[in-house]
C-alpha cells in the first residue's frame, strides 16, 4: 500500500462533480441554480490509479443500440477515455461464461484499467451495483457473481456499493443500468472521482461456485467442462497445478462423459485430421479438440461434463501444495 495525495485526474485539477439537483439560489430558484461543485481532495491509501482505459463485456450482441448508447454516455463525461471491447457476445445471462471471459481477458491489460461488464438478469431488482478496486484494476458492474473468476487472482483491495445518483444518468431506466448507472461511473471513475464518492463500501460480494478438480485417488482425477469456445474446444477446469500431465504422454488415459480422448497433444497439428485429442490451451486449461472439427459436436458434450483423467501406476502423483 502506498498514501496517495495527488489528484487522481489526468489534468491536475480534481474533476467536478456532476450538479446536485436539489440545489437552489436565491437568485434563482429553478434548475439554472445548481452549479458543479468542486470536491475536496481527499487523502487516502490508493493501490493503482484509473488509466483511463475502460473495457466493455456485455451479452447485448452487436445489433441494437445498446453498446454505442454505453459509449455515448462515456464519452460525453470523459472524452479522452480509451474505450475497449472485449465481446459483446456472451450468450444472454451467461453470467459464468462472462465471468471466464472477464477473468482471461482482464488480467492482459495495464494497470488502473476499469472494466465495465454487465451480464445482468437482474436488472431492476434488489441486485446490487458494485465498483470493486483491487491492486491493478476497477471492477464496475452488477453484483451477481459476474467478477468470481477475475478475483480469483486479483483480490479485492475494497468493494463500493454504488448508490449516489450524482454520478447517474437520469432518468435511470430499471432496464438498462449498462448505460445509466454503470457506464457513467466508470466514466466519472476515469476522469479521477475517488471511489469512496459513489457510495459507502460493503464487506463483499456475491461469488459463484467455482468446480474444484477432485483427487479420487493417487492415479486418478475428476474434473468438468467450464466452457466451450466459438470452435467447439471443451475447455475445462484441470491445470497443470493440479495435475501432472505429462504422464498422459505415458500411457495415461482421459475422459470426457465416458469417452476415451486421444493422448496430450502439444499443438493443433500435432494431431490426425478428425482425431478428438487433449492439449494445454493458452490459457494454461485442458482443452478437449479435434482437429478440424468441433469436439463439443463430435462428442454431443456441453458445459458440465466430467472429465476423468487416469495416469498410469507408478507415475507422478499430484503437485505437493494440492496433496
Amino acid at each position: 500500500m502506498r498514501h496517495c495525495h495527488t489528484p487522481l485526474a489526468n489534468r491536475g485539477a480534481w474533476p467536478r462533480a456532476p450538479r446536485d439537483r436539489a440545489a437552489s439560489s436565491p437568485h434563482c430558484p429553478g434548475r439554472c441554480a445548481s452549479r458543479w461543485k468542486i470536491l475536496p481532495r481527499p487523502r487516502r491509501i490508493c493501490n493503482v490509479r484509473p488509466s483511463g482505459v475502460i473495457t466493455l463485456l456485455t451479452d447485448f450482441g452487436l445489433a441494437d443500440f445498446f453498446v454505442g448508447a454505453m459509449k455515448g454516455v462515456i464519452l460525453s463525461i470523459h472524452r479522452e477515455a480509451t474505450i475497449v471491447d472485449l465481446t459483446h457476445l456472451i450468450p444472454p445471462q451467461d453470467i459464468w461464461g462472462a465471468a471466464l471471459t472477464l477473468a482471461e481477458s482482464s488480467r492482459t491489460f495495464p494497470e488502473g484499467t476499469i472494466h465495465v461488464a454487465v451480464v445482468d438478469p437482474g436488472v431492476g431488482s434488489k441486485r446490487r451495483a458494485v465498483l470493486i478496486e483491487t491492486a491493478r484494476a476497477f471492477f464496475v458492474g452488477p453484483d451477481n457473481g459476474l467478477f468470481t473468476l477475475a478475483l480469483e487472482d486479483d483480490p479485492p483491495q475494497r468493494v463500493i456499493h454504488i448508490t449516489n445518483e450524482r454520478f447517474f444518468r437520469h432518468p435511470v431506466s430499471r432496464t438498462f443500468h449498462g448505460r445509466d448507472v454503470f457506464a457513467p461511473v466508470a466514466a466519472w471513475l476515469a476522469r479521477g472521482i475517488p471511489p469512496s464518492e459513489f457510495g459507502p463500501e460493503i464487506a463483499n460480494v456475491v461469488r459463484l461456485p467455482i468446480p474444484p478438480v477432485e483427487q479420487l485417488s493417487e492415479t486418478h482425477w475428476r474434473g468438468q467442462v467450464i466452457h466451450v469456445d466459438r470452435f467447439g474446444n471443451l475447455i475445462t477446469n484441470v491445470t497443470t497445478r493440479d495435475v501432472p500431465l505429462e504422464a498422459l504422454r505415458e500411457g495415461g488415459k482421459l475422459l470426457v462423459n465416458g469417452h476415451e480422448v486421444s493422448a496430450l497433444r502439444t499443438h493443433y497439428q500435432e494431431a490426425a485430421e478428425g482425431e478428438v485429442f487433449a492439449l494445454i490451451g493458452s490459457t494454461g486449461r485442458v482443452e478437449i479438440a479435434i482437429r478440424q472439427g468441433s469436439a463439443a459436436t463430435a462428442l454431443g458434450v456441453d458445459r458440465g461434463a466430467t472429465v476423468e483423467i487416469l495416469l498410469p501406476r507408478g507415475g507422478p502423483t499430484a503437485p505437493a501444495r494440492d496433496r
